[in-house]
């Protein structure tokens, strides 16, 4: 895929979209800043339609945000581990400050989640996977180094994918 834009969300939060040939679907991968260094070179490195939002962000709100601006068929969040579920969780309500002096609360509880696809894994809590699963999008949770596999079987399983 190819690197067309980067920016900065109101919340300070690092975007890049990659786009693919024509067709396809709209994706987004999440991670925190510790596991996102590689993640652009892996997604130049993927082969297929349609394109991929890169989200470089921490807390909720963020990835909160870019799921409610517009459709995507399904969020891949970088996580430590794969995993295939995971419970309901409560993120302690806090004020945050970003970098660019944005206020704003976040917190609250989220539902547990089921993986979108099978990649193996354990069960384990995932903050960012029950954000998703409560705005009903469907998610995936990976490792950093199984983001490109992980996201082109995702494809290879979506009518028109890839």
């Amino acid at each position: 895929m190819n690197h067309t834009r980067t920016w900065t969300d109101l919340y300070g939060s690092a975007c890049a979209l990659f786009e693919g040939r024509a067709g396809g679907h709209r994706w987004l991968v999440a991670a925190p800043p510790e596991r996102a260094s590689e993640l652009p070179a892996t997604l130049q490195a993927l082969d297929g339609k349609g394109e991929v939002r890169l989200l470089v962000h921490e807390g909720l709100t963020p990835l909160l945000a870019a799921l409610h601006e517009g459709p995507v068929r399904g969020v891949l969040i970088v996580g430590g581990r794969t995993l295939t579920a995971g419970p309901e969780v409560t993120v302690p309500e806090q004020e945050v400050e970003d970098r660019g002096g944005v206020v704003y609360r976040e917190g609250g509880t989220f539902p547990a989640w089921t993986a979108a696809l099978d990649l193996g894994g354990a069960e384990g809590e995932c903050p960012a996977a029950s954000a998703a699963a409560s705005l009903g999008v469907p998610v995936v949770v990976v490792s950093p180094e199984g983001v490109r596999t992980a996201l082109e079987a995702w494809m290879d399983a979506t009518p028109h994918g890839r």
